[in-house]
């Protein structure tokens, strides 16, 4: 049976859940409510995360959340990956991004981490770049703010009437990736405009 892992990155805790850099987490608790998973919080090595599983279409789905901060994302990550054996083209990250547009989703293949802590720590740990993500936009701060604390501050009052329409689209391109792989997610979600 073919086995997916769906990672959503973000910072553990109430003080960071309405973060920009949060949408990763919110993003798979909009796909575990659609795919009827559970979350359970488990530490192993060192590491917390919260996980869940279910058959999909014949097809075996794990929704992970590390909890580690940021910045150690790749632990669990590493950890889920070896034990489960996972291919890498079957390991979809889904993150914050300053470059994309508030309101559009960007699907690609690899590559760096563009400055985002997180995936320069799964990067790190899984020794490759080669794994596929879902960028969620989060747009640029505006003038004279950094963005470290940008992606830490909270959605715009304007902003938050879109999130879960945003979390929803994200949801949807995860679903076309699982089925039809990521061509056509590219195809579908690539360069749009969702409001």
């Amino acid at each position: 049976m073919e086995k997916f892992l769906i990672v959503g990155l973000g910072n553990p805790g109430q003080k960071y859940q309405n973060t920009r850099h949060n949408i990763g987490f919110r993003v798979l608790d909009n796909l575990s409510k659609r795919l009827n998973i559970s979350f359970a919080t488990k530490k192993e090595g060192g590491s917390s995360f919260s996980v869940g599983d279910t058959i999909y279409k014949d097809l075996k789905i794990f929704l992970l959340k590390p909890l580690d901060f940021m910045n150690r994302s790749g632990n669990a990550v590493s950890k889920m990956v070896s034990f489960f054996k996972i291919p890498l083209e079957r390991v979809l990250v889904v993150h914050d991004d300053l470059d994309v547009p508030f309101g559009r989703v960007k699907i690609v293949r690899s590559g760096g981490h563009g400055g985002h802590n997180g995936i320069r720590s799964i990067i790190d740990r899984l020794g490759s770049k080669n794994f596929p993500r879902i960028k969620v936009g989060i747009g640029r701060p505006p003038e004279n703010m950094p963005a470290d604390k940008y992606v830490l501050s909270p959605f715009t009052n304007d902003e938050i009437q879109n999130v879960e329409k945003i979390c929803n689209i994200a949801s949807d391109a995860v679903i076309v990736f699982i089925e039809n792989g990521i061509e056509e997610a590219m195809n579908q979600f690539n360069g749009k405009n969702f409001f």
